[in-house]
């Protein structure tokens, strides 16, 4: 039987939300192919390497950034004949959705990092507008049947803080009532601190952190 002879890489969506946005971590690429196009971090996999520590060592070498806080988790593979002009590469993508981190600094073979509003990632390189169109569709449906969207927010938070995250990753408005009565009923999504803040301005409003559910019953649905 005739083998090919692989590349394997892993490639990350990297997402937050800023100033109520939801941004995406790119690099822009310094060497060819694509040199001077965005690009999801990534690289290929060293001979030593499992799949997941060559994307934290690529997050860590491309942009400065601190990996021991972000949980990644896999995406899909991705595999057509032709997406890196070099030869033939499979990727595997990872997800990750994070607090607002420090602003990026590039290394290795990347120009610069920066996060970048998702809606203004313009054409990215190689397949990586598909990679993070489908990183995109599995954060919005994460947020729906679990409570991943605290991932988003500080340590202690107000509903209003958790509906911004909601808004910005859906990107649809949501009623404030109706809202904070879903999140405030659904078993284990988020427990109470017994403290205030006024950080949102207005009336003093309830702190909360992360409850014990790993899923949501019911599910926050976006309709």
């Amino acid at each position: 039987m005739d083998f090919v002879p692989l590349g394997l890489a892993a490639d990350l969506v990297i997402l937050t939300v800023r100033d109520g946005r939801l941004q995406v971590l790119l690099i822009r690429r310094g060497i060819p192919p694509y040199e001077g196009r965005w690009a999801l971090p990534g690289g290929f996999v060293r001979p030593d390497e499992d799949l997941e520590t060559t994307a934290r060592r690529e997050l860590a070498e491309e942009t400065g950034l601190p990996t021991e806080r972000i949980h990644l988790e896999q995406v899909a593979t991705y595999g057509a004949p032709d997406r890196d002009p070099r030869g033939r590469v499979v990727s595997v993508a990872y997800l990750a959705l994070v607090p607002d981190l420090p602003a990026p600094v590039a290394g290795s073979d990347a120009a610069s990092a920066s996060w970048i509003d998702v809606r203004e990632a313009g054409r990215l390189a190689f397949d990586h507008d598909r990679i993070l169109a489908d990183g995109v569709e599995r954060a919005r449906a994460k947020l729906e049947y679990s409570p991943l969207a605290t991932a988003f927010c500080p340590p202690e938070f107000t509903i209003s803080e958790l509906r911004g995250v909601y808004e910005a990753v859906w990107g649809t408005p949501l009623d404030p009532r109706n809202f904070h009565r879903k999140v405030t009923k659904t078993p284990g999504f988020v427990a109470p601190l017994g403290t205030t803040t006024t950080r949102d301005g207005g009336r003093p409003a309830q702190l909360f952190h992360r409850g014990t559910a790993t899923t949501l019953h019911p599910p926050m649905t976006r309709a």
